[in-house]
């Protein structure tokens, strides 16, 4: 199979990375505003890697495509690859651009592909956390996404725009908005991360897990940050993003039933957000190219892929997956 990947930062490299080592893929086609970038990515990739000449508004000639640059046109990107005729997986966690993604399900569906909205960190593995603990329960009513730390520049940029404006939850199975940089919990992540502030922020989670669970009447995504996080939000960034951040990691916490009686089931992973993102950015494109996707159309990676064969193929590159077994309090 020949996949494309367009935007080479801190997830986009590790993507291309990922697909160059994985079993099936016969070319890995990449693309970069900076020319000099995408020739440093090919030449560490070896053989099975090019790069593609033109801008990222030409459709690479390829099966499916990893988009993975800066958020904002992601959906206008997906758009122009679907007229082509290519599957697109998209690593942006921007609330308009997943939006932008999934109104494109009717013109998928309509040529046969596939737009894969959120495959990377959180959203991404979030989503197939929270599949796999779905899975564990007869009913689900609750689903609590917490997430610390960021991958590359971009990532960093938009974890500092997701403090302004307004958070986006599911509730009593209608949606509705709260501030940014409200809503103070205290959120435990596997160790050695532990314990963090987390506060709600305008996440994409909510809008593809909502529609993965019809019994659940709350969704919320919280993002862990420090009283500078908050205050500085309305601001340009104090200071330029690092390359690529350190370690980060997810909580996924369910509450439902399970045979009649009242079940929580709390999932978590630790990694380097855009280690982690690249490989499910990766996985999710393998898989749209197989045919191995649940349905044709837009959605999230809890609907539309089985969760356990991607968590297992993760877990072996590394990005495992940790079971909360202390005490829930009520």
């Amino acid at each position: 199979m020949r996949v494309g990947v367009v935007g080479l930062g801190a997830v986009g490299a590790r993507a291309a990375r990922q697909l160059a080592s994985t079993e099936g893929v016969e070319s890995v086609l990449i693309r970069d505003l900076d020319d000099d970038r995408a020739a440093a990515v090919a030449a560490s990739l070896g053989p099975v890697a090019e790069v593609a000449a033109g801008d990222h508004e030409t459709p690479l000639p390829v099966e499916v495509v990893v988009l993975a640059g800066e958020s904002g046109v992601h959906g206008s990107l997906a758009r122009t690859y679907l007229e082509a005729g290519v599957s697109a997986v998209s690593t942006s966690d921007d609330v308009d651009d997943v939006r932008a993604l999934l109104r494109l399900h009717p013109e998928a569906i309509e040529r046969g592909r596939s737009v894969v909205a959120g495959a990377a960190f959180a959203p991404g593995l979030t989503c197939l956390l929270a599949a796999h603990a779905g899975a564990l329960l007869d009913q689900v009513d609750e689903i609590h996404v917490a997430h610390l730390g960021t991958g590359g520049p971009a990532c960093a940029r938009q974890h500092h725009r997701a403090f302004r404006g307004l958070a986006v939850e599911w509730h009593d199975r209608g949606w509705r908005t709260r501030p940014a940089a409200s809503g103070r919990e205290l959120c435990w992540f596997p160790d050695p991360i532990g314990a963090a502030d987390c506060y709600r922020a305008a996440l994409a989670d909510p809008l593809l897990l909502a529609p993965a669970f019809p019994t659940v009447g709350r969704v919320t995504s919280r993002l862990a940050a420090t009283r500078r996080d908050r205050l500085t939000g309305w601001l340009p960034m104090l200071r330029p993003p690092h390359p690529e951040g350190g370690p980060g990691a997810v909580r996924v916490e369910l509450r439902g039933r399970r045979e009649g009686a009242v079940e929580t089931v709390v999932l978590g992973a630790m990694d380097r957000p855009a280690v982690a993102a690249g490989a499910v950015a990766a996985l999710a494109a393998v898989t749209a190219a197989r045919g191995e996707l649940r349905r044709l159309g837009a959605g999230g990676l809890a609907e539309l892929v089985e969760p356990l064969p991607i968590l297992n193929e993760l877990a072996r590159r590394g990005v495992k997956a940790a079971v909360f077994d202390g005490a829930v309090a009520a």
